[in-house]
């Protein structure tokens, strides 16, 4: 068993072969698969590939560097995504101060309006965070995004912040760059925080995991993001596979 918790599977450069890609990812053992909608037609293409994947769920929201696109009418119109049994999440949201791909105000507005919208549907919030913690946290405590909890996306920060994620209700979704051979401070993240609140992801098409760093990734290489994690923490690599898949399971209520 295993889970990839964040992927666009929507991506075009997946266009020439998305069916071929899909199955060696279930060859490779993934059972659960979260693609992302993060702008208005990436909604529209995530929520098609989870119709017709029965083990594929999707997630709807606004990308911070999407934020200047979309009015707040069209944001508030998001609810009704949640109607839907196969949309779990709201994201991928939150802050970007790296690009800067819309003004920073900008972003903020459109994260405090989805952290409201995950309480109102009742649904976890998937964060996206660079550059940017401290105002997200900010931002979280004062929309209550507690309330809801949900997963921090990619996560490559200090363990410091990673800490206070975890105290407010939030899991760590661990991609490839654990494999990497300068990692930052994942290796401590992966061997610090309770294994109940780790999850795997490879956010394909991009960031592969070594030994396929450079290339296009696909959901199949999230095994070498658990067997990492494995490796950190000195467990089975099997039941690290299966209990970060739960986490999942768990968290997002893939059912």
């Amino acid at each position: 068993m295993l889970a990839d918790a964040h992927c666009h599977l929507d991506d075009r450069r997946y266009d020439d072969d998305r069916r071929e890609m899909i199955a060696r990812a279930r060859a490779a053992g993934v059972t659960h698969l979260v693609t992302v909608g993060c702008d208005p037609e990436g909604i529209r293409r995530a929520r098609a590939l989870a119709d017709v994947h029965a083990d594929t769920w999707c997630t709807v929201g606004i990308h911070p560097h999407h934020a200047a696109e979309v009015t707040d009418d069209f944001v508030d119109g998001l609810a009704a995504h949640f109607a839907h049994p196969r949309v779990v999440a709201v994201g991928e949201c939150g802050l970007d101060y790296y690009y800067d791909h819309s003004p920073r105000e900008r972003q903020r507005e459109v994260f405090a309006r989805q952290v409201a919208l995950a309480r109102r549907v009742k649904k976890p919030l998937m964060i996206h965070v660079r550059d940017a913690y401290d105002e997200l946290m900010d931002i979280l405590l004062a929309e209550k995004g507690q309330e809801v909890g949900g997963i921090m996306h990619c996560f490559t920060g200090t363990w410091a912040w990673g800490k206070k994620a975890l105290d407010l209700g939030f899991d760590l979704s661990i991609p490839g760059v654990l494999t990497f051979q300068k990692p930052g401070e994942l290796p401590t993240i992966v061997r610090e925080a309770p294994l109940d609140r780790l999850l795997t992801e490879t956010d394909s098409p991009y960031l592969a995991p070594v030994p396929h760093r450079g290339k296009r990734n696909e959901p199949a290489f999230v095994a070498h993001v658990a067997d990492a994690i494995a490796a950190a923490r000195g467990l089975d690599p099997e039941e690290t596979r299966a209990r970060t898949a739960q986490n999942a399971i768990r968290r997002l209520g893939l059912r």
